[in-house]
């Protein structure tokens, strides 16, 4: 090959090089949009899926009877306690047997029975003790009306199984550290607490 040929050849190479290299680099900084339009992007993994709806939950069908344990509380189970409020306990005290029965609208009531679901329910229902004190949960007797019984149950993106959050007019049932388990308004805060299901037999002919 003559000088003036290689020569030519390389100035090809070079100039085809510097276009690839322009192409790679895409539109100036003020283009962004149409960047963005050319080079679509994968979801990342991991972003949390759509729960399923809480009414898909055979133990949401008022058929089952379940108990209840807070995630994160290790062997400490929810219980009705006989005259008092909703608790965490360690042992057998109160009613810790519950039936969440629909209602309508999306909502529940949460229905409390002693050990295989023997007697009379009682229903969970919001208390205000108009002072200091915050909002909770005590035993009642079960009124549908009533909105102060009325919980929402709604499944935990990305949570374990059948875990779930549990509300009632914008407030929801957490563990305080003070207080025990409570009903908290949270704002813009993410909820607090989340509450594992686990099904334990048919629910009582009532």
């Amino acid at each position: 090959m003559s000088l003036g040929r290689w020569l030519a050849a390389a100035g090809l190479v070079v100039l085809t090089g510097t276009a690839v290299a322009v192409y790679t680099m895409g539109p100036a900084s003020g283009d962004g949009p149409a960047r963005e339009a050319a080079t679509p992007v994968d979801a990342p993994a991991g972003v949390a899926a759509t729960p399923l709806p809480t009414a898909a939950d055979p133990l949401l069908s008022g058929k089952r009877r379940i108990t209840m344990v807070r995630v994160g509380a290790f062997e400490s189970g929810l219980a009705l306690l006989d005259g008092g409020r909703l608790a965490e306990v360690d042992d057998d005290r109160g009613r810790q047997v519950f039936v969440p029965t629909p209602v309508g609208s999306g909502q529940f009531l949460v229905k409390a029975y002693h050990g295989g679901g023997t007697g009379q329910p009682v229903c969970w229902q919001v208390r205000n003790p108009g002072d200091t004190r915050p909002l909770h949960v005590r035993g009642a007797v079960c009124r549908a009306d009533d909105p102060a019984q009325r919980f929402e149950i709604t499944a935990v993106a990305d949570g374990g199984p059948r875990e779930y959050l549990i509300s009632n007019r914008w407030a929801y049932l957490r563990n305080s550290a003070r207080s025990g388990l409570i009903m908290e308004e949270l704002g813009d805060a993410p909820p607090a607490s989340s509450f594992r299901f686990t099904d334990t037999g048919p629910a009582p002919r009532r």
